[in-house]
């Protein structure tokens, strides 16, 4: 089997209001509340989890320094066609399984006064849109099993400044063949991505071992459970 990540485990959105967004992800969309606690290795931080499947989840990070100002196309796209800069989330799209159970969600919504626009029938999916707290801009939609001979525009490759040889290493990226021992952390390149921390603190997440970082968070859930 090909190693690559199978699905998103959370995706984490930062807010001013956590209750307010567990409102809406829990009583709107039918999300359940899994965990709500102080956020590991950052102060003074809440961090919570709605299920959306046993493998799934939304998150929320309140930090105290997060901020309420909104500015279309620099922190929020607005809508699902809305400018945003490279590299920022312009919307999210969650799954249901079948047209039937996205109509079940429209009316949901709608029940709670949340406009719905759509379903629209894209070809390869089917979805609507609508609007979360705090500006986030929402999707749900249903359908998979896309077909890349069909959609995969060749203007649009080429616009995208992907050659033919590009397409075939995205179409069937190289296998991967862990080698007998781990491979060992690389110097930060600055022609890569790499985390945003002050210098001399990075240097030395850098050079601390694995096993200091598995072991360097209280991992115990605030609760007992018997």
């Amino acid at each position: 089997m090909a190693l690559h990540p199978n699905g998103v485990h959370h995706l984490a959105i930062s807010t001013t209001d956590i209750k307010v967004q567990i409102e809406f992800f829990t009583d709107v969309l039918g999300g359940e509340l899994k965990a709500l606690y102080w956020m590991h290795g950052v102060p003074d931080t809440f961090h919570g989890f709605v299920e959306l499947s046993p493998e799934c989840y939304i998150a929320f990070v309140q930090h105290p320094a997060n901020s309420t100002q909104r500015e279309l196309g620099v922190t929020h796209a607005g809508n699902a066609g809305g400018p945003m800069p490279g590299g920022t989330m312009q919307h999210v799209a969650l799954n249901v399984d079948s047209l039937d159970r996205l109509l079940e969600m429209r009316d949901r919504i709608r029940s709670r006064g949340i406009v719905v626009m759509g379903p629209i029938d894209h070809g390869m999916c089917k979805s609507m849109y609508f609007a979360g707290p705090e500006g986030l801009c929402l999707e749900i939609a249903t359908g998979g099993g896309i077909d890349e001979r069909a959609w995969i525009d060749p203007e649009v490759q080429q616009l995208a400044r992907i050659s033919n040889d590009d397409l075939q290493r995205y179409l069937a990226p190289p296998a991967y063949e862990r080698p007998a021992a781990p491979v060992r952390q690389p110097q930060p390149d600055s022609a890569k991505p790499n985390l945003d921390y002050p210098p001399a603190l990075y240097a030395r997440i850098v050079a601390t071992p694995d096993e200091a970082f598995w072991n360097s968070v209280e991992n115990q859930p605030p609760v007992k459970v018997s």
